[in-house]
């Protein structure tokens, strides 16, 4: 039986293919998918800047996927055929150092559905039934493809550490930018900024909840920022550039967290005043992947406090999903999601 996949076959070189269906092993899980969202990591290995983890073409790329689960192994417990399913592509190996310490981010022999190993731009998916996580009825196959970032995005603020009360800057209005903004909201910050150059995305930061949204090409930032707030305890840049990053810095309060959650080619060098950290205290952070947050992603999913639909602003068909790659208009506009079956 084969199946059609987008397949990655080296830098700027990817094909629709047909591909034979995986096998599953006993303790796997077939998923038939339903979409499978298009991630800044998906483009840089297109692009041959690598990803999270090291990438060996040919390969299907794809880790922020969902579906239904079409077959299960013999000793699969937790799914059964007809569930609808996410997946957390982060198998860790929880017998080296970093699993053993809390830090299984790090773990030193990690699977990444998508990226050492095939993942969602396809048909089906094989996944180890721990990696499988179930939702309620009613949700929909749309919204449950989104779990992968925003568990990303969770990682990001437990790291922040957002009290209640807290003055927020997120940088960047990408779907990033916008999931970070509304899981701050619900972290307890008494004040969200958002700042991006363009106007569509800060109406929509408004929908979302923003309370302030500027444009950095044509305001003064530090000035707005005075105006209206006592200090901003919390940036999150969500840009992944080096601009962007330096601004981070530049705005922060005094005692601020600075999370560089953007991710810069693996080449970019950041231009760093260490007496501006010093006067400020700043502590500066990034997140990598999402450990230890998928489980509780699934619950603020299933929870519908998060809006997620007005971040999608294009589902392409995989016959015709090439053209994401090629084509950065998508990117630009907002979240881009592949649809794999009907």
């Amino acid at each position: 039986m084969n199946m059609k996949a987008l397949v990655y076959k080296g830098p700027k070189d990817i094909q629709v293919e047909n591909v034979p269906v995986p096998d599953i092993g006993e303790y796997d899980v077939l998923i038939k998918l339903k979409y499978c969202g298009v991630c800044g990591t998906d483009i840089h290995i297109y692009n041959g800047e690598g990803g999270a983890f090291d990438v060996t073409p040919p390969l299907i790329m794809g880790h922020e996927f969902s579906g239904i689960v079409e077959k299960v192994g013999p000793k699969v417990k937790k799914v059964s055929v007809g569930d609808l399913v996410t997946v957390d592509p982060n198998q860790m190996c929880g017998e080296c150092y970093f699993c053993k310490n809390a830090m299984e981010q790090f773990c030193e022999n990690v699977i990444g559905i998508g990226t050492t190993i095939d993942g969602g731009f396809a048909q089906y998916c094989v996944v180890a039934e721990k990696q499988v996580f179930k939702f309620k009825e009613g949700i929909s196959p749309l919204i449950a493809s989104m779990a992968e970032p925003v568990s990303c995005c969770v990682h990001g603020i437990d790291l922040c550490n957002i009290k209640h009360g807290d003055e927020v800057l997120i940088i960047g209005g990408g779907p990033i930018g916008m999931i970070m903004l509304q899981l701050a909201k619900m972290a307890g910050a008494s004040k969200v900024i958002l700042s991006e150059i363009v106007s569509e995305k800060r109406e929509l930061a408004k929908k979302l909840g923003a309370d302030i949204t500027i444009n950095p090409l044509e305001e003064d930032v530090l000035t707005i920022l005075k105006d209206n707030c006592k200090n901003i305890n919390v940036v999150i840049e969500c840009v992944g550039n080096v601009k962007t990053i330096e601004n981070a810095i530049e705005w922060a309060g005094k005692g601020a967290t600075v999370m560089m959650y953007g991710l810069t080619g693996p080449d970019a060098k950041l231009e760093i005043k260490p007496d501006v950290v010093f006067k400020k205290e700043l502590k500066l952070t990034s997140a990598f992947i999402n450990p230890y947050t998928f489980e509780r992603t699934v619950a603020i999913l299933e929870s519908g406090r998060l809006n997620l639909e007005d971040l999608i602003t294009d589902i392409v068909e995989l016959d015709d999903s090439k053209c994401v790659f090629k084509d950065e208009s998508y990117r630009k506009r907002g979240k881009v999601v592949i649809k794999l079956n009907d």
